[in-house]
């Protein structure tokens, strides 16, 4: 993290903040912290900036605000909880969590490619075993997790690095009202990092997402993804 520069989605509240203050923390040169409404910080070396990541001009302008990027933490997120009656509250938590992870990407690939930098995707648990009173939550992780991989795969060859965060249960607004254990956001951001540091590509940043780290990472599907990913690698170049 020392002397790089970081942009977080979502950073008002919960792991978003958490990961803000953990950058600043590690020594971070410079910290875009993006938000739907205002925000101000005491430390010089953020820079806020509104973005709402289903808003194209919103992200066009964080993208012209940026001179150089080295870590791109997409952590913006919803969920609400719903029974998937209602196919707008799917759409919904599609268009943040899946198409606003892929568009500030896409808009931010530029910056990173000629860094060689990394994208960090927040998802959760929800991606392997969908929580039922969260569905269209569950669907759209599972659907950004498939797109991480995608893009890890993808972006691999341009040097670029792309991990995948697995959270459980962390003491936010969105799980406020589950009682369950839950770790704080200020520990799942050091987590994080400290994943992203030892180059995991899935980080499991939590004690209810660490139990299941070692089974994901040895087991068959995790060898799926690689064997996949070696298509890539084959493909001809193109003329």
């Amino acid at each position: 993290m020392r002397d790089k520069n970081v942009l977080v989605t979502g950073a008002n509240r919960g792991i978003g903040r958490a990961l803000v203050e953990e950058a600043l923390k590690r020594g971070a040169k410079r910290v875009y912290a993006c938000t739907r409404q205002p925000l101000v910080h005491a430390d010089k070396r953020v820079t806020p900036l509104i973005l709402d990541v289903t808003n194209a001009a919103h992200i066009q302008r964080a993208v012209e605000s940026v001179e150089s990027l080295d870590i791109l933490i997409n952590n913006a997120g919803l969920a609400l909880y719903d029974d998937l009656s209602d196919r707008a509250v799917l759409e919904q938590h599609l268009a943040v969590n899946l198409f606003g992870t892929y568009g500030v990407t896409q808009a931010f690939l530029p910056l990173l490619t000629r860094s060689r930098g990394t994208i960090v995707n927040i998802l959760s648990v929800a991606t392997f075993a969908a929580l039922p009173i969260i569905p269209s939550y569950s669907i759209s992780k599972a659907a950004a997790f498939s797109l991480s991989q995608s893009l890890r795969a993808l972006l691999a060859g341009r040097g670029v690095r792309v991990h995948a965060v697995l959270a459980g249960p962390v003491d936010t607004d969105m799980s406020r009202d589950l009682d369950i254990p839950k770790a704080s956001p200020q520990s799942v951001a050091r987590g994080i990092f400290d994943g992203v540091g030892k180059g995991e590509e899935d980080i499991f940043p939590d004690p209810v997402s660490e139990s299941m780290a070692e089974s994901w990472r040895s087991g068959a599907a995790k060898a799926l993804e690689r064997q996949f990913a070696m298509l890539v690698q084959a493909a001809p170049a193109e003329a």
